[in-house]
C-alpha cells in the first residue's frame, strides 16, 4: 500500500520565499485544468503532479519519494523547470513527446531529418543546440531543385471536426501539394517536405510547391495537452522563407550560415512573435569566417538615416553563435574573440578538447543552449539546488537537497526516445545534470562579510584567501560525490549504464525568482534592486499582481509617436507590461554588505570563482556569463588563454559586456537601489495591497487559456537583456 505523502501547509499556494515567487510561479510553472475556467495549480498540486510522474516513470521507493516531496515543498530541490510544467501530465507519458520534459537538446545537423527534429523539440518547449561543422552539414545532400511555393487556403477555414491532423503530401510529374496537418507532427512534417523537395531527384524542372493552411486551427485556439493556445502567425510565411534560402544553393550544398538561418526560421516561426522565447545555441568551426560575421551589420540604415534589421537576416537573432577550437587558440585568437564578444555578444569560444575529455569520447563536444551540458545528439537532464534556502552547518540537509535533485534527474534516464540517434546517444553516453542556484549567497552566509570582501579585493591568494578557496572546495566537492554516488546507485539498482558526468550548473534565470536566489554561482546584480518582469498587457497574473501592491509600467518596446517611452500601462497603444518588485537578498542586512560594491566585482575575479565551480564541482560544463568593461578585455583574454593552455578545465563561456549606463537602456530586467529606495518601495507595495492571498487575487482575472505555455528552454540572464539597437 502507497503511503500518503506528507504536507507542508503551503499559505496562499506557493510559499512566499521571495518578492517574485507568486508572479513567476503562476506565470511559469502552474497549468490551468482541463475543465472550461479551470483554476491554476497551487503549489501543492504542482509538487503532488510532477512526484507522481517521478514516481512513475522512475520506479521510486517510499522513502526515495518521501525526500523528493520533503525537498520540492520546501523550495531545496527542484526538478527541470520543463518537468514542472508537464511532469505527471498524460501529454508527457507518450512517447512522441517525452522530448518535452527537457529543458534543452543538442544535435549534429547531418540530414534533412535533423531539421524537423530541431522544429518539433522547439515546439515541444526545448531549446536547440546544433552543431553546424563542416564533418557534419557536408553530409547533406547538394540542392538541386529550384522550388516556387505559393499558398493556398487561409488558416482555419476548414471547420474543426474536418481537419486533417496529419500532413499529406501529394506530388504529380513537377508539382507538389502540402496539406498541413493541424499538429504538431503535421507542422514539422510541411517544413522538412520543404527542404526535402530541394535536393529529390525525382523532379525535372522547377518544382512547384502549393501549400495549403486550410487544417491549421486558428490563433487563440487552445492546445490541449501541452498547454498554452495556438498562434500560426508566422507559419504561412516559413515555406517561401525556407525556399529563397535554398534556392540560392542550387548546385551545391547548403553552408554554415544558411543552414543555421533555416533552423531560426522554424523557430521564429515557434515563437510567434515573442510568445514563446526561443532558445538556441548554433556551434561553428573556430575558422568558419562567414559563420563569424554572420550578425554583423544586422541593423542597417536606409537612405532617411532609418534603422531596420535586414530582413533575410533576421532570424538569426534566434540563436546564440560559438566557435569552436579544436586545437588550442592562440593569445592573439582569444583576445580577438574576446573583443568581439564584448561588442557583439557574439563569438563565444568553446575549446572542444576538454569537453571531449570530460565526455571520455571523440565527438561528444555539442552545447545545449545554455552552455552546461556536454555530449553528442543528447536531451539535457536537469534538476535544481536551491542552495540559499539550504544551512551552510546543516550537512544533512545538504545531503537531502543533492539526493533528491540526483533522484529526479536519475528517474528520466528510463525514457527510450522514438527518435533513433537520441535513444542511441542515451544508450551509450547517459548523461544528467544536478545544478544548484544561490551558491554566492550561500557562500555569504557560511563565510560572513568578510568573503564579500575578499571579492571585493580580486579573490587574491592571501592566507584568508586560500583558506576560503580551500572551503568552498571542499563544499562543492563534497556536493558533487553525494550526486555522483546517488545517480550510481539508483542505476546500478535499475539496470542503467551509469552516467560518467553528473553534476553542472545552469543559468537559473527564472527558476532562482521562486526564492530569491542568485542565479546559478553568479553574484547578485546588487544589494537590492527593482526586478522588472514582462507579461503582456492584462495577464491575469499580472492583473492579480496589481492587486498584490505591485506597480505596473509599459515596456521598453510600447513608445508614442514621437518615439518617447509610454508611461500609463493602460494606454491604448500600450501591448506589453512590466511588473516591478522590490528585491532584497537575503544577506543585505549583514553588517558590512552595503558597503560593498557588488557591480565593481572585476572580470578576473568572476572568472576566479567560475573556475573554482568548473574544477571541484562540475562535470559538464559550468553556465557562465562573465559581465567585463572594456579595459579588461585583455587582462580576461590572457586569463582565458592561460585557462586553455594549462588544461585547467575551461570549456566554454559567455561574456557580456557591462550595462552600466541605466539611461540607454532604460527600464532593464534589474534596476539597482539603494536600502532607502527599498525600503520606500516596500512600504508602498503594502499600502496598495488590496489582498493577502495572491491565488484568489488571481482567481479574479483567471478566466480563458494562458497564452504562454511553461518556462522556456534557456533561461540565462543574459537572454533577458534588451537587444543593443543603434541610436
Amino acid at each position: 500500500m502507497v503511503q500518503e505523502l506528507p504536507r507542508v501547509r503551503l499559505q496562499g499556494s506557493f510559499p512566499e520565499t521571495a518578492a517574485t515567487a507568486y508572479p513567476v510561479f503562476y506565470r511559469t510553472y502552474s497549468r490551468k485544468d482541463e475543465r472550461e475556467d479551470g483554476e491554476r495549480e497551487t503549489w501543492q498540486e504542482v509538487c503532488d503532479r510532477t512526484l507522481g510522474g517521478l514516481t512513475e516513470l522512475g520506479k521510486l521507493t517510499d522513502e526515495e519519494r518521501h525526500l523528493i516531496a520533503r525537498m520540492m515543498q520546501q523550495v531545496k530541490a527542484l526538478p527541470s523547470g520543463r518537468w514542472l510544467w508537464v511532469g505527471g501530465t498524460e501529454w508527457s507519458k507518450r512517447p512522441e513527446n517525452f522530448s518535452g520534459a527537457y529543458n534543452c537538446t543538442s544535435t549534429n545537423v547531418i540530414d534533412w531529418r535533423a531539421f524537423g527534429l530541431m522544429m518539433d523539440l522547439a515546439m515541444m518547449g526545448c531549446g536547440t543546440g546544433a552543431v553546424l561543422e563542416p564533418q557534419y552539414i557536408d553530409q547533406l545532400p547538394a540542392i538541386r531543385n529550384q522550388l516556387n511555393v505559393r499558398q493556398e487556403g487561409a488558416i482555419g477555414t476548414t471547420p474543426a471536426d474536418q481537419r486533417r491532423e496529419a500532413t499529406e503530401v501529394v506530388v504529380n510529374g513537377n508539382q507538389v501539394r502540402i496539406h498541413v496537418g493541424d499538429s504538431r507532427q503535421g507542422w514539422v512534417k510541411s517544413y522538412q517536405t520543404i527542404l526535402e523537395l530541394s535536393s529529390d531527384d525525382r523532379f525535372t524542372d522547377t518544382v512547384e510547391v502549393v501549400v495549403d493552411l486550410g487544417d491549421v486551427r486558428p490563433a487563440g485556439e487552445k492546445l490541449k495537452g501541452f498547454g498554452g493556445v495556438a498562434n500560426p502567425v508566422k507559419l504561412p510565411t516559413l515555406y517561401e522563407r525556407c525556399a529563397n534560402i535554398l534556392n540560392k544553393a542550387v548546385g551545391r550544398q547548403l553552408n554554415s550560415v544558411e543552414c543555421c538561418l533555416l533552423i531560426d526560421e522554424a523557430a521564429a516561426c515557434v515563437v510567434a512573435g515573442n510568445i514563446r522565447r526561443s532558445a538556441g545555441m548554433r556551434q561553428f568551426a573556430s575558422d568558419d569566417e562567414l559563420a563569424t560575421n554572420a550578425k554583423d551589420n544586422l541593423w542597417q540604415q536606409d537612405e532617411n538615416g532609418n534603422w531596420r534589421i535586414d530582413p533575410e537576416r533576421d532570424a538569426l537573432r534566434m540563436a546564440n553563435h560559438t566557435r569552436v577550437y579544436h586545437h588550442k587558440p592562440s593569445l592573439e585568437e582569444t583576445t580577438a574573440a574576446v573583443r568581439k564578444q564584448f561588442y557583439s555578444g557574439e563569438g563565444a569560444i568553446q575549446w572542444a578538447g576538454e569537453a571531449e575529455r570530460r565526455a571520455q569520447g571523440k565527438g561528444r563536444y555539442g552545447l545545449n543552449p545554455c552552455g552546461e551540458i556536454i555530449g553528442q545528439d543528447f536531451h539535457c537532464n536537469l534538476a535544481e539546488i536551491h542552495l540559499n534556502q539550504i544551512d551552510p552547518a546543516n550537512e544533512q540537509e545538504q545531503e537531502d537537497a543533492f539526493r533528491a535533485g540526483a533522484l529526479a534527474v536519475a528517474s528520466l534516464l528510463n525514457h527510450q526516445f522514438v527518435e533513433d540517434r537520441y535513444r542511441k546517444s542515451r544508450e551509450e553516453d547517459p548523461i544528467v545534470g544536478v545544478s544548484f542556484t544561490g551558491l554566492f549567497d550561500f557562500f555569504v552566509q557560511a563565510f560572513g562579510v568578510e568573503w564579500l570582501k575578499w571579492w571585493e579585493a580580486g579573490r587574491p591568494d592571501t592566507m584568508q584567501g586560500v583558506e576560503f578557496k580551500q572551503k568552498e572546495a571542499e563544499y562543492l566537492s563534497r556536493w558533487k560525490q553525494i550526486v555522483h554516488d546517488t545517480v550510481w546507485e539508483y542505476c546500478d539498482r535499475h539496470g542503467i549504464k551509469r552516467p560518467n558526468r553528473c553534476t553542472t550548473v545552469q543559468p537559473a534565470g527564472t527558476k532562482s525568482l521562486l526564492t530569491g536566489a542568485s542565479p546559478g554561482w553568479h553574484p547578485p546584480k546588487a544589494q537590492r534592486y527593482i526586478r522588472r518582469i514582462t507579461f503582456r498587457k492584462n495577464d491575469p497574473v499580472a492583473m492579480a499582481c496589481i492587486d498584490y501592491g505591485y506597480s505596473v509600467i509599459p515596456s521598453q518596446s510600447d513608445k508614442d509617436e514621437n518615439g518617447n517611452l509610454l508611461d500609463d500601462p493602460f494606454d491604448p497603444r500600450c501591448t506589453e507590461w512590466l511588473v516591478e518588485m522590490p528585491v532584497e537578498v537575503s544577506w543585505a542586512n549583514l553588517p558590512g554588505a552595503d558597503e560593498i560594491a557588488i557591480e565593481q566585482f572585476s572580470a578576473l575575479t568572476q572568472f576566479d570563482f567560475y573556475m573554482q565551480v568548473q574544477k571541484h564541482y562540475t562535470a559538464h560544463n559550468t553556465s557562465a556569463t562573465i559581465e567585463l568593461r572594456e579595459n579588461e578585455i585583455d587582462g580576461l583574454s590572457q586569463r582565458i588563454s592561460d585557462a586553455i593552455q594549462t588544461d585547467e578545465g575551461y570549456i566554454s563561456a559567455a561574456l557580456l559586456a557591462r550595462f552600466d549606463d541605466l539611461q540607454t537602456f532604460p527600464r532593464l530586467p534589474f534596476e539597482p537601489i539603494d536600502k532607502a529606495t527599498y525600503d520606500a518601495m516596500v512600504q508602498q507595495v503594502k499600502q496598495r495591497r488590496g489582498t493577502d492571498d495572491f491565488h484568489t487575487a488571481l482567481s479574479r482575472y483567471d478566466r480563458g487559456d494562458l497564452i504562454e505555455a511553461g518556462p522556456a528552454g534557456c533561461d540565462s540572464d543574459k537572454c533577458l537583456l534588451p537587444e543593443k539597437k543603434p541610436d
